[in-house]
């Protein structure tokens, strides 16, 4: 599928459009990026599209004193935020959403793709307690296959999780049509859509890996 026939067959999926976004998702794909920048971009890409996936997040009236008098203003409604990132690659942009909400809880997924079945294993888990009662925010950088945040969701539902949202920075078309199939209830913020995945299931253009980027490994 086309992005445009992707946006048009999938209604809760939102293509961040911001002038900002788009111009630090190119610095993401310059191959002479520094690791230490990568990071940072990472990280603040992780605020601003954290920006758009909780804008709808309920509110309620409580009473602050100002300086000058008492009034009514919103506060979040509800138990605190789940940030649950897919480990490595996706602990850099849980920093950038962190940064909304510092006192979010975070879960962890440690997933790894097997370089011949290319079907993700899970080598670690561990999330906050009452997550079916908090909205979680799966983040991950890269949606190639899509079975690992396939995998991680279904995770979360079997835990009880609800109300939950998807933010990747770069997602192939491939990748999205399974995630929709295996999920079509769970909305996603994504920075781009690139135009395929290669035989080696990296995304193209893409940015190559993002985890061995964001640490300066190979």
């Amino acid at each position: 599928m086309t992005r445009d026939e992707i946006l048009s067959t999938y209604t809760d999926i939102s293509i961040i459009e911001h002038p900002f976004v788009k111009h630090k998702l190119t610095s993401l794909r310059d191959k002479n990026t520094s690791t230490r920048e990568f990071r940072m971009l990472v990280e603040e890409l992780g605020t601003l599209i954290g920006y758009e996936a909780t804008r709808d997040l309920e509110t309620v009236d409580t009473e602050v004193e100002t300086p000058l008098e008492t009034t009514l203003s919103p506060v979040l409604k509800g138990k605190k935020l789940c940030i649950v990132t897919i480990m490595r690659a996706g602990n850099g942009l849980a920093e950038g959403v962190l940064k909304l909400s510092p006192s979010a809880r975070v879960g962890h997924v440690g997933m790894y793709r097997d370089p011949d079945t290319k079907q993700p294993v899970e080598y670690y888990l561990k999330m906050p307690h009452s997550i079916n009662e908090r909205t979680i925010i799966v983040v991950d950088p890269m949606l190639a296959t899509g079975n690992s945040a396939i995998a991680a969701i279904s995770k979360m539902k079997d835990m009880g999780a609800q109300d939950i949202r998807f933010i990747c920075l770069f997602a192939a078309p491939e990748g999205i049509e399974a995630f929709k199939k295996a999920h079509p209830d769970v909305p996603m913020f994504i920075g781009a859509i690139d135009r395929e995945l290669d035989d080696h299931a990296y995304i193209r253009p893409g940015v190559g890996d993002a985890g061995d980027r964001i640490y300066g490994t190979r």
